[in-house]
């Protein structure tokens, strides 16, 4: 038998295996994948989600409503409950035996009005990073080359017999595509998310421009570069906002610490003990202040 012949029915039994188990979320095109993981439960990505309830739609048409029974938003990841019917679950690679560099995977996505779309590929990179829908690092993604389509991210990866390897999440460009990998950690995630238990994090309620940003913008009005974070926006009611930062203001220091990063200020976040404030060195103009940042009793979801 040829290459291509083997390919062809590689490709055939991975869409045969986990076809079924793949589903669409969201009306229209462009919105997102899903995949049944156990019965009436659907794992995606968080930045596919839009509120409180969503549609999901099963390979053989049928569409259901699915509401959030947890969502990572930092490591863009959701559990969906929703009437999945005799839809099988997916089944699951070998947690403990990553794919490797170059082996053949497949991608599938369920398309609005062109049913399963299956694309073949090969793993490229593994341990990538990339930044989940509010900024913060998501660590350890693989890199492939098999090719999605618009609104197939949260849909999944599998091997020649369709069984899961990873979420896809995103591409990078020039054919390249992240995805989490399905190991004992992704498990462990998906099992705490279904049974409601979403992370929370402390968050100022500000977006963020990183460092060059601030640079650039501070030399085009006139003002000494300095390194930093600028603020572009402080959300209502949000404990920046109570603790008077402004659209504007540069930070350059999170516990006594430089901010070089976003990731900096996150760590300084994330290092926080209960009932702790935050104190920061604030860039005002030419002015210089300090701005201590008090937080509620509990940790909240969300980035900076």
């Amino acid at each position: 038998m040829g290459y291509l012949e083997e390919l062809q029915q590689a490709a055939g039994a991975a869409a045969r295996n986990a076809g079924p188990s793949v589903v669409r979320i969201g009306r229209g095109p462009g919105r997102g994948g899903g995949v049944v993981v156990a019965q009436g439960l659907v794992v995606t990505n968080a930045h596919n989600l839009r509120g409180p309830e969503t549609t999901v739609t099963f390979a053989d048409g049928r569409s259901e409503t699915g509401r959030p029974a947890g969502v990572d938003v930092d490591g863009d990841l959701a559990v969906l409950t929703v009437d999945t019917g005799d839809v099988p679950p997916i089944p699951w690679a070998d947690t403990d035996a990553e794919p490797g560099l170059g082996a053949p995977v497949f991608a599938l996505a369920n398309t609005p009005g062109h049913g399963l779309r299956v694309g073949f590929g090969l793993v490229s990179s593994l341990g990538r990073t990339f930044r989940g829908p509010r900024g913060r690092r998501v660590t350890g993604s693989l890199e492939h080359t098999a090719p999605l389509g618009r609104g197939s991210s949260g849909g999944p990866l599998v091997d020649r017999d369709g069984r899961l390897l990873a979420i896809n999440t995103h591409r990078l460009g020039d054919g390249f595509y992240l995805a989490l990998p399905a190991d004992s950690a992704l498990r462990s995630r998906i099992d705490s998310l279904s049974r409601g238990e979403t992370p929370t994090r402390r968050r100022l309620g500000i977006g963020i421009a990183p460092p060059f940003a601030a640079r650039r913008l501070r030399r085009a009005v006139g003002l000494p570069e300095r390194d930093g974070l600028l603020v572009r926006a402080v959300e209502e009611g949000s404990p920046a906002e109570r603790a008077g930062l402004r659209q504007g203001d540069l930070i350059v220091e999170a516990a006594g610490h430089a901010l070089t990063s976003p990731d900096d200020l996150f760590e300084a976040l994330d290092a926080l003990a209960p009932d702790a404030s935050l104190a920061l060195h604030v860039v005002r103009g030419a002015d210089e202040l300090e701005v201590r940042v008090s937080f509620d009793d509990t940790a909240q979801e969300g980035s900076a």
